[in-house]
């Protein structure tokens, strides 16, 4: 049995408040100004009041009408021009206070402004400060000479307390900086961090593939002269890398292009993104190469996030790419273990060969790849909670081995 919803419940109340929330400033100002103008006309409220005089109370008129509201209205601006609104409030409740006329709920309307031009004022707040202490100092002056029974310790508390007020819209002005300034780092934090990830993907998508073309296009024009009947089964293996490199490049941008939700939900872009399924397509893209590569794959397969699989991928294609690249011909070996709690890669390249990300770099031939391929594959596997260690083994040759937590999607 479904039970019914209370006609007053907390999702019924929230829409209004939403609503109001996404009301323009000025809209919220103005609000508050009508209803700071209409409480002041409220005899039981005038006890809660602003008050320093203490003169003998003379009877309302016109002026003092005009006094009420001048309180009051301008706070429909308070926040965008903060100062004149103060100016305007202060002078007001001066004049009001320095006349003796009866208080009103509308003097909080001096709080009001402090605070505003604490909180919103972003120009000349140190003048701003000095004129209006300077201000207060003169009618404490004439407050006194016109007879007024507070003392400079009653002048002086009433002053911290409007300073305090001003120091709590600082305050609050400070945070909201502090708070835009860590957004904007996290910004740029993110805008870093993604082109660093674009430029991993861009690498192992273009280096793996422009390796592999390069070694067989070289082997073609050996062909040509040596064995013409064999040559056609070179430039096939060159067109078939070239489309296999258009398509992550597609993916590539696919992904990047994706925005709200996941670009693996598309099944047109799951098709064709790298996955461990995948991997037994670079070996045979090695092999076609002329590197003699041997695959072998243990435990069961199961599905794993995205992430996972895209990481084991190009674990597997750098490593191919390595080999290719510094160990051409040489016996190379893949293995694929699928574990409980763990996915295993370990591809091993006899011979010797001089590690990529330890060589010291040759200043009249500069490495092209720039060194980002094991170092952003080690950052891709520890985002992940892996670990990767890369180099050469004693016996010799190099090895790349991966420890990836497997993370099965949820349902």
């Amino acid at each position: 049995m479904m039970s019914r919803q209370a006609p007053w419940g907390p999702s019924l109340l929230r829409a209004p408040l939403d609503w109001w929330q996404e009301r323009d400033a000025f809209l919220k100002d103005g609000v508050l100004a009508l209803v700071l103008t209409a409480l002041a006309f409220v005899p039981t409220l005038s006890n809660l009041g602003a008050q320093i005089g203490d003169l003998t109370e003379r009877p309302a008129n016109a002026l003092s009408v005009g006094l009420v509201l001048a309180q009051a209205l301008p706070l429909a601006v308070r926040r965008r021009w903060p100062a004149a609104c103060l100016a305007v409030v202060a002078g007001a409740f001066a004049v009001h206070q320095a006349l003796g006329f009866a208080t009103t709920f509308a003097s909080v309307g001096l709080y009001l402004a402090l605070y505003s031009a604490g909180a919103h004022q972003v120009r000349f707040r140190h003048g701003l400060i000095a004129v209006a202490s300077a201000g207060y100092a003169v009618l404490a002056v004439v407050l006194d000479r016109l007879g007024s029974p507070q003392s400079f310790p009653d002048y002086l508390a009433y002053y911290l307390t409007l300073a305090a007020v001003w120091l709590v819209g600082s305050t609050v002005r400070t945070r909201r900086a502090e708070e835009a300034e860590r957004r904007r780092l996290a910004a740029e934090v993110a805008t870093a961090a993604e082109r660093a990830r674009i430029a991993r993907e861009l690498h192992d998508v273009v280096t793996h593939h422009v390796t592999a073309m390069v070694v067989q296009a070289d082997a073609a024009q050996f062909l040509v002269t040596s064995a013409p009947e064999r040559a056609g089964e070179g430039l096939s293996a060159v067109s078939d890398t070239g489309r296999r490199a258009l398509t992550e490049l597609r993916y590539l941008l696919g992904v990047l292009e994706a925005t709200g939700e996941s670009a693996s939900a598309d099944p047109a872009r799951a098709g064709r993104a790298p996955t461990l399924g995948r991997v037994g397509d670079l070996v045979e893209q090695a092999r076609r190469s002329g590197q003699p590569v041997e695959f072998s794959e243990q435990g069961e397969r199961r599905p794993q996030l995205v992430d996972v699989e895209l990481a084991a991928y190009r674990v597997v294609q750098e490593a191919l790419t390595n080999a290719m690249k510094y160990a051409a011909g040489m016996p190379t070996r893949v293995l694929l273990r699928h574990g409980e709690e763990h996915i295993e890669i370990a591809v091993t390249t006899d011979g010797p060969v001089a590690a990529p990300a330890t060589r010291k770099p040759d200043p009249a031939k500069p490495d092209p790849a720039g060194g980002r391929g094991l170092t952003g594959l080690r950052a891709r596997v520890r985002m992940l909670d892996g670990e990767l260690e890369a180099g050469p083994r004693r016996e010799g040759g190099f090895e790349v081995c991966a420890t990836i937590p497997s993370k099965p999607p949820q349902e």
